[in-house]
């Protein structure tokens, strides 16, 4: 049986995906108004403690599961942020099934998109070339430290995006396929 919490957090989630596909943003009126919604849902579904409990350990799974590709730069803070809401709806058990999902279906998404985007701005060849040199630089550091090497002791220059992805579409889908799973 659908419960309001799983409507809602679908609701949100398909608003978030449509405004972030449109305007290339999640506004935080959303993300903050969906908090206080699964606060109030939880605490009418559960005894108090445990409904915060539960709201509070999901808001933070939610965010610091996605906060890593924030800090790498693939990722917007709206995206960490709607998630961290997701969290707050579902609990941290499903936050972690959602970010596996996201990045599930976020890294083929963001490499069709930004593929797509460059090849109908004619210098696809370029895209891809510029996206190869993005990515060895982001790991380049981990797999060197990897192998024993000191990191650097400079912070690296910034790295020129070839692109962005509105991963709030992949939290979307991810989220639907948690919630629409045991009611299969």
């Amino acid at each position: 049986m659908w419960t309001a919490i799983d409507i809602l957090v679908l609701w949100l989630v398909a608003q978030a995906a449509v405004t972030d596909l449109a305007l290339r943003k999640i506004p935080n009126v959303l993300v903050l108004g969906g908090l206080a919604l699964a606060l109030v849902l939880q605490w009418l579904a559960n005894p108090w403690l445990t409904a915060l409990t539960h709201w509070f350990t999901g808001l933070l799974a939610g965010f610091f599961l996605l906060l890593p590709l924030y800090l790498l730069r693939g990722m917007a803070a709206g995206d960490v942020k709607l998630m961290a809401m997701v969290g707050a709806f579902l609990g941290p058990q499903a936050a972690l099934h959602v970010a596996l999902l996201t990045y599930l279906f976020g890294a083929p998404l963001a490499l069709a998109t930004l593929l797509w985007h460059g090849w109908r701005q004619g210098d696809g060849l370029a895209t891809a070339r510029r996206l190869g040199r993005n990515l060895w630089r982001l790991v380049q550091p981990w797999l060197g430290r990897l192998a024993g090497l000191p990191l650097a002791p400079l912070p690296r220059e910034a790295i020129a995006s070839v692109g962005g992805m509105p991963y709030g579409v992949a939290i979307a889908l991810a989220t639907a396929a948690v919630v629409a799973w045991p009611h299969r």
